[in-house]
């Protein structure tokens, strides 16, 4: 391996266990997972925050010491911060909050010293006027046909641009990693190649499960973006040949019913093989700038507490194999 190269270390998204508290979840990590070093912790938006009170966290620096030690008394520590939600939602109090979340995060994640906070680019109204986000991922019919440019250009490149340059203000080194998610407006390499040219702060959260199912490559991507990929959640996903054969990957219905969908999210490993998952790390940790790979544990058929162990061993034995 390049001497260059970084080596991610293991984490959870803790969003899979927001109905038990903090301490437990860590105490269980501890006991069950013990490859799973890092942390990341929901802080606002649509993210559940029952394990970060931000507004008490970001104004009292001595409950922040405290929260801080719990962390590290047990031998981990925080990976990233994650606020996705929708800072461009044509609901004006939806907006607001969120935006809020997101420079509140950006300012705690400064006072923590942590590096990576990961959000979403979020969706705009098609016109103004609309009440709802209209993703414009088509634009092949006459009512598709030129909403994303304008999105971009009236919405999305003003305020990410600000966003990019508050972040640089508050916290130099950190990386605001945007998950690129379909729904919202950076979804793909073309339209996170675009929005990082707003500002350095700006990188890309690598989630290779949506790439999957959009018949993305997640390699190609990281040989594409670079050290661009600042941050990494570990998911999988479990195609039914048959439910796909007929309805396809664009399902209405997803998630539920489960049983009936094309596709699922799944525990790393159980749709991809241990081989795969050994040259994606291998991939990011030659190419790429993330600390973290966070299990982001979404495997409707596999409770949390047998799924995250599971992911854990496959995401281990491909960074022993890196070899360094």
């Amino acid at each position: 391996m390049d001497d260059a190269a970084l080596i991610p270390r293991i984490g959870i998204v803790t969003e899979a266990f927001a109905n038990r508290p903090l301490v437990d979840v860590m105490d269980w990590l501890v006991n069950e997972a013990t490859s799973v070093t890092d942390l990341e912790i929901g802080t606002g938006g649509y993210a559940p925050t029952g394990h970060c009170d931000l507004n008490l966290l970001l104004h009292d620096s001595a409950v922040r010491k405290a929260w801080l030690h719990e962390i590290s008394a047990r031998g981990l520590a925080i990976g990233a911060l994650n606020v996705w939600g929708n800072p461009l939602h044509p609901d004006a109090a939806v907006a607001k909050k969120h935006d809020a979340d997101l420079r509140d995060t950006i300012r705690l994640a400064a006072a923590l010293g942590v590096d990576r906070v990961v959000a979403l680019a979020g969706c705009p109204p098609g016109a103004p006027g609309d009440r709802t986000p209209h993703f414009a991922g088509g634009g092949w019919l006459p009512y598709l046909e030129n909403i994303h440019d304008g999105q971009w250009e009236s919405v999305v490149e003003p305020y990410w641009l600000d966003i990019a340059e508050f972040a640089t203000e508050e916290h130099p080194q950190l990386l605001v990693c945007l998950e690129l998610h379909p729904g919202t407006v950076v979804y793909n390499v073309e339209t996170f190649e675009r929005i990082a040219g707003l500002g350095d702060a700006i990188a890309a959260n690598i989630d290779p499960s949506h790439f999957f199912w959009m018949g993305m490559d997640p390699i190609a991507v990281i040989d594409r973006i670079g050290d661009r990929a600042g941050h990494c959640h570990g998911k999988d996903v479990v195609f039914a040949k048959d439910h796909l054969a007929v309805n396809g990957l664009l399902d209405r219905r997803w998630p539920k019913p489960p049983d009936e969908m094309p596709w699922n999210f799944a525990v790393v490993g159980r749709g991809k093989p241990q081989a795969w998952w050994d040259g994606f790390v291998g991939a990011l940790a030659a190419r790429g700038r993330a600390h973290t790979i966070a299990i982001e544990h979404e495997d409707p058929f596999v409770p949390a507490e047998a799924g995250v162990p599971e992911a854990a061993g496959v995401l281990a034995a491909a960074v022993r194999g890196l070899g360094c």
